[in-house]
């Protein structure tokens, strides 16, 4: 383990990198199962599934990195679950990131 021992392994850490892998696997199914040929939409250039994601994942990071710079992570509630559990404004940001996914994935 000393030579992972450099990353902060927290759960929220090991849930997204889980996430990650699945969506991953989910789209090689996707693409086994149901193959699909290129579309052209707003972006006026073909793309697949794989490039909507990758596109949806490079803004979902540069939508993060900005919400942390302006906003920050300060906790906005917290929910009374002992001694209280905070939710970080991060969340806010998540929530923008998943919408645009969609949006990209109806409309590019």
């Amino acid at each position: 383990m000393e030579s992972i021992a450099w990353m902060a392994w927290t759960l929220p850490t090991a849930i997204f990198f889980v996430l990650l892998a699945s969506t991953l696997g989910v789209m090689t199914w996707l693409a086994a199962a149901y193959p699909e040929a290129e579309r052209v939409g707003v972006l006026r250039i073909p793309t697949t599934r794989g490039d909507r994601l990758f596109v949806s994942l490079v803004l979902a990071a540069v939508i993060h990195l900005v919400w942390i710079g302006v906003v920050g992570t300060d906790p906005i509630f917290s929910l009374p679950i002992g001694e209280g559990v905070e939710i970080s404004s991060l969340w806010l940001g998540t929530v923008i990131s998943l919408l645009s996914a969609v949006v990209i994935f109806r409309t590019v």
